[in-house]
């Protein structure tokens, strides 16, 4: 499975922002799907998951209420709208894959795409 992630930029606090990431190969629709983020300095974590077919979802509690993860399996792709963003949601944003939800939620993935930067301004 490949991964491309796209979206980012930089924007004021208070403002949203809807990354993408485009999935190829083989059954897209049978990996869970998440997002991890990297700051400067810190180490790289998830903020939000979705299970391969019943939409099951995970939050990290710093995102929780701000941000939502959906998924469209026809179009192979999975999204995340940022909402109310903070300085501190600053990092590079990774697309990421694995075989399930569980695995995702314990920092684990199968497959991880290239970043893309967030930056939000205070």
């Amino acid at each position: 499975v490949q991964l491309q992630a796209s979206g980012g930029g930089v924007v004021q606090a208070g403002n949203s922002l809807r990354l993408s990431c485009a999935a190829s190969g083989r059954a897209f629709s049978s990996y869970a799907m998440g997002w991890f983020r990297q700051a400067p300095g810190k180490e790289r974590e998830v903020v939000a998951a979705i299970s391969w077919s019943d939409g099951i979802t995970y939050y990290a509690d710093t995102v929780k209420g701000r941000f939502t993860i959906s998924r469209d399996n026809a179009k192979n792709t999975v999204y995340l709208q940022m909402d109310s963003l903070k300085p501190e949601d600053t990092a590079v944003y990774y697309c990421a894959a694995n075989m399930n939800l569980v695995g995702l939620k314990r920092q684990g993935y199968a497959y991880l795409g290239q970043g893309t930067q967030v930056t939000v301004s205070s």
